[in-house]
């Protein structure tokens, strides 16, 4: 049976320290990890517990613990575990931002025939500043799980193991923690080149550079109004020539802003000196932890296949 906030061991009672560090331990809240066949609130319940349900509880015993001085644990490294564990969990309850360095596993179900079903666990910093390539955004994983589809579809001339050519390389753009990266590695079975800021992905930096790819990918790269242009820059100086090359982009439509900055691409891709056609073009149900409620973490992302070759899409 689970403790209640009234049941956990209290300062003045001086519980041991093996006793207060399970107690902690037992109040740790992880972010949930976004599955297209649940709702976002059923994903949510299965996250909550006895501490989330009593917030307001556990926050003060929680505070009681980091006040205390615990003088009765002789122990110096002891009680500096205990302070840092309660602090760990007090960040838990004031959103992603504030919750410091988060592992996350991520499930796939592979591609059905050559990829059994796996997970991956993928780290994320703490968020400081604006190193917003130290998350694993939600388009990422949407994006993720769509790609034995493309395989199939979009892409599978490049994947179409009858024709006796190798798997495409791959480079994915702005890799942030490198989910999709790393996925794409794993369900297309093939070399995927990762790419991002300095401070993000020094070493990978010099083979972005150097390699041109059959297929590249970006999700979520921009937020800002002269990343359109720079994004479509990017691809083409990257995107091998040829007519089977393909950039796969996908772009979370949030808000009036991001569905600018979309149509902005659109054209900075047909601007280019020698333009990429955006082929086809479709929308994914995604959900994202960035929004404080429920209505918020609903997110339509946008994914787009273009080509050097072809005519521009019509609708």
């Amino acid at each position: 049976m689970a403790l209640t906030p009234e049941d956990f061991p209290q300062m003045w009672q001086r519980p041991s320290y093996e006793e207060l560090f399970g107690i902690l331990q037992s109040l740790e809240l992880s972010p949930p990890v976004w599955n297209h066949r649940q709702q976002r609130s059923d994903m949510m319940a299965q996250q909550e517990s006895l501490a989330t349900q009593r917030k307001a509880e556990v926050t003060r015993y929680l505070s009681s613990v980091i006040k205390s001085p615990l003088a009765w644990i002789d122990d110096y490294d002891k009680q500096e575990a205990l302070w840092e564990l309660a602090s760990r969990r007090m960040s838990e309850r004031c959103g992603r931002t504030a919750m410091g360095e988060v592992t996350r596993r991520w499930p796939f179900e592979g591609d059905g025939v050559a990829c059994e079903p796996f997970e991956l666990i993928i780290k994320e910093p703490a968020l400081t500043g604006d190193s917003l390539g130290f998350k694993t955004w939600g388009s990422s994983y949407v994006l993720s799980r769509y790609l034995p589809r493309l395989a199939a579809t979009s892409l599978f001339k490049l994947f179409d193991e009858t024709l006796g050519q190798p798997p495409p390389t791959v480079l994915e753009l702005g890799s942030g923690t490198g989910l999709l990266g790393v996925a794409a590695a794993a369900l297309w079975q093939t070399h995927v080149i990762l790419s991002d800021l300095p401070n993000i992905v020094p070493n990978l930096k010099d083979n972005a550079d150097k390699n041109q790819s059959l297929v590249v990918l970006a999700a979520d790269p921009m937020y800002d109004d002269d990343h359109p242009a720079l994004l479509a820059s990017a691809i083409c100086q990257n995107l091998a020539l040829g007519s089977e090359s393909r950039a796969v982009v996908m772009v979370p439509m949030r808000d009036d802003t991001t569905r600018t900055l979309l149509e902005s691409f659109k054209q900075a891709m047909m601007d280019l000196e020698t333009p990429l056609f955006l082929e086809e073009e479709t929308e994914l149900a995604g959900e994202d932890d960035w929004g404080e409620d429920e209505e918020e973490g609903q997110v339509k992302c946008w994914l787009g296949v273009f080509s050097r070759g072809g005519s521009p899409l019509t609708t």
